[in-house]
């Protein structure tokens, strides 16, 4: 006779078995999911070779370890992978190296930051998608748990060492919620963070003074006026650096840095034009000098060598990196040779030396991590990510077109066509909008996106509707206030311009978007729902009054600079009027819409609405909800259910219906 113990065991044997052979994906404890019908396991089964695909991000370089004899040391080098449910810290001792795991984080880590001088790393690291960021000192060899800096609260950004190595720099809003102050962390004394200024609004550090008595910090009002100032540490005294005179109109700028001799400040500015360009500001006579006039696209990201006059510097030219070196002392600029046309991230020169490092990312391959030595000219790949076993020749590139939008201006987009030889006849297509509103769809590789360019012949478009960034800031400024729905009839001449390609089907046309790009989504389904069959809003604002009045307290002011103040009575009428919520009943197609529990940025309630009213037009709506998520799907159990959901919604919706003639 069967004991009750082991009648338990062959019950829970029994249902693993069942489940194991169930012809049905089950749907993780950590999501909610309704409306949303059975998942056939086969989706999950054919996705997992693109569910296994992994990159690495560079993100600083360590100290250098013993050297053997003969032995030259670069590294080590930091990055961020994952082999595990989230993204953690890795090292890799030199080129080629195996990626040793340094955190253990339970939540997902965003950054790390090495120790100048000492084998030890900060890193930044957010809790349950709620973007209460707190940091964290660890040891480069992982043999002791990394010790919290931080409160365990509130938020936190920035985490900049001083250049002794001794102070760490961050901004939080403990104080408020709201406002971003400047703490400094003296590491050593393990004592709490000292608040050096009581700031206002949205301030992030981007660097230290040689002497460690300086930071040099950024005040970011929008993606059009940001400003630079110097802060005494000790006083908490401000500078203000930029702009420099009130004749000159409100300008915007991304990263400074000191030079090595702390006389000047090399930072990226549009004050002089359209573009971000690489400035040097004299701290003594004030003095403004570009060193990037010839180049009219933005400078992405810049570098400077220990030498004082080696400067690296990415510009973004029409989505693609183009890496420069630049003599600060003659002024002679020059293109890097041999590297591959994509996307670079994260320069910084090992210390000491002309090698630089960086982040690469090509259509066809992932982001991994790399060095170039301006001395040799030659470029050295650190890291070769998996491809979860399929070949790089599997992934598309991607073609760069242009179309002419209602008023005659020239949108670019990007574009991943299947394989003709493989996938015959008129093409659907799914259009990608991206968020922000101020990002920009760059040439990168899709990872798991390729599954449908690939394997169910769907042609992918990507827009850079008027309002993206990296077309200067007279087009960033095009869709601001009551211009936003500019940027929706922009999707239309879109469909136009499907509708002309001899190998896409503009009877099959889905369209998805995540965060602002979610209420793109939305909107094109409201005015151009004719001509769309479904379409996937992911954590995107739905009602852009209630989106203002609860989102979280620090990121207020800076959306109602894009979008327009809400409190204002005239505003709050336009905003709801061109809210895809007010306009639900006009949404007959198939939605899916993607939410994070958590999320601070766009609260749950933007997505409960949108699902509420479209639902109760009849229309099908599936609905997953991430109760550990925040602004997007962080998990890997959640990313692969929430993929394997989007796949099954594409191909009953789009893909398996009927084709135009």
């Amino acid at each position: 006779m069967i004991s009750n113990l082991a009648w338990i065991v062959c019950v829970v044997l029994g249902r693993q078995i069942v489940d194991l052979a169930s012809d049905v994906l089950p749907v993780p404890e950590s999501i909610r999911a309704e409306g949303v019908p059975e998942i056939p396991r086969a989706i999950a089964t054919e996705l997992a070779a693109y569910q296994n695909i992994r990159s690495a991000r560079f993100q600083g370089w360590g100290v250098g370890l013993e050297p053997a004899q003969g032995e030259i040391v670069r590294g080590p080098q930091l990055i961020l992978t994952r082999f595990g449910e989230t993204t953690q810290v890795h090292r890799v001792d030199f080129p080629g190296g195996a990626r040793t795991q340094l955190t253990f984080h339970p939540e997902r880590v965003l950054l790390a930051r090495p120790r100048p001088g000492r084998p030890e790393f900060a890193f930044l690291a957010d809790e349950g998608g709620g973007e209460n960021y707190q940091i964290y000192l660890a040891a480069l060899g992982a043999d002791r748990a990394p010790r919290r800096l931080t409160d365990g609260r509130s938020r936190h950004e920035s985490a900049v060492w001083s250049r002794s190595g001794r102070y760490l720099a961050v901004t939080g809003n403990a104080r408020n919620g709201r406002d971003m102050d400047l703490y400094v962390l003296d590491v050593d004394t393990e004592q709490p963070p000292r608040l050096v200024a009581e700031l206002e609004g949205n301030w992030g550090v981007l660097d230290w003074s040689p002497d460690d008595r300086t930071v040099v910090a950024r005040q970011y009002v929008s993606i059009n006026e940001s400003s630079l100032y110097l802060i005494d540490t000790a006083s908490g005294a401000r500078t203000l650096l930029t702009p420099q005179d009130g004749a000159r109109p409100v300008a915007s700028g991304g990263t400074a840095r000191f030079s090595p001799d702390g006389q000047a400040l090399y930072a990226t500015s549009d004050r002089d034009g359209e573009f971000q360009q690489l400035v040097r500001i004299g701290l003594v006579d004030r003095s403004w000098t570009n060193l990037s006039a010839a180049i009219p696209w933005d400078i992405e990201d810049f570098a400077l060598a220990d030498d004082g006059r080696t400067v690296a510097l990415s510009a973004n030219e029409d989505g693609f990196s183009r890496l420069y070196v630049l003599d600060a002392a003659t002024g002679d600029l020059k293109p890097a040779p041999g590297l591959p046309r994509g996307m670079l991230s994260q320069l910084e020169f090992r210390p000491g030396s002309r090698e630089l490092g960086f982040s690469l990312m090509t259509p066809r391959e992932p982001a991994d991590s790399y060095s170039f030595d301006l001395d040799a000219q030659s470029l050295i790949r650190w890291t070769r990510s998996e491809l979860g076993g399929l070949s790089q020749d599997q992934f598309p590139e991607a073609e760069l077109i242009r179309f002419e939008s209602f008023d005659g201006r020239e949108i670019p987009a990007l574009v991943y066509r299947p394989d003709r030889t493989r996938f015959s006849g008129r093409r659907p297509v799914v259009i990608d909008i991206h968020g922000g509103p101020e990002a920009q769809q760059r040439p990168e590789f899709l990872g798991r996106d390729a599954y449908l360019v690939q394997e169910l012949g769907v042609a992918l478009v990507l827009p850079n509707v008027r309002g993206s960034a990296g077309y200067g800031k007279s087009y960033l400024k095009l869709d601001n206030g009551r211009l936003r729905e500019d940027a929706v009839r922009d999707i239309g001449a879109l469909l136009d311009w499907i509708a002309q390609q001899p190998d896409l089907d503009a009877n099959r046309v889905g369209v998805t978007g995540g965060s602002y790009g979610g209420f793109m989504s939305l909107a094109v389904q409201v005015r151009y729902n004719d001509r769309i069959r479904a379409g996937v809003d992911v954590v995107g604002i739905s009602n852009f009054v209630t989106f203002l009045e609860n989102t979280q307290g620090y990121r207020r002011d800076l959306r109602r600079a894009e979008y327009g103040d809400e409190r204002d009575p005239e505003m709050r009428r336009f905003l709801n009027a061109i809210s895809p919520l007010s306009q639900a009943d006009r949404i007959k197609t198939p939605l899916l819409v993607v939410q994070g529990k958590n999320d601070p940025r766009v609260p749950i309630s933007e997505s409960d609405q949108i699902v509420a009213a479209v639902r109760s037009s009849g229309v099908p709506v599936w609905y997953v909800v991430g109760l550990n998520e925040g602004h997007g799907f962080a998990r890997r159990v959640n990313q692969d259910y929430q993929q394997a959901v989007e796949i099954a919604f594409w191909k009953r919706y789009l893909v398996d219906t009927p084709a135009s003639p």
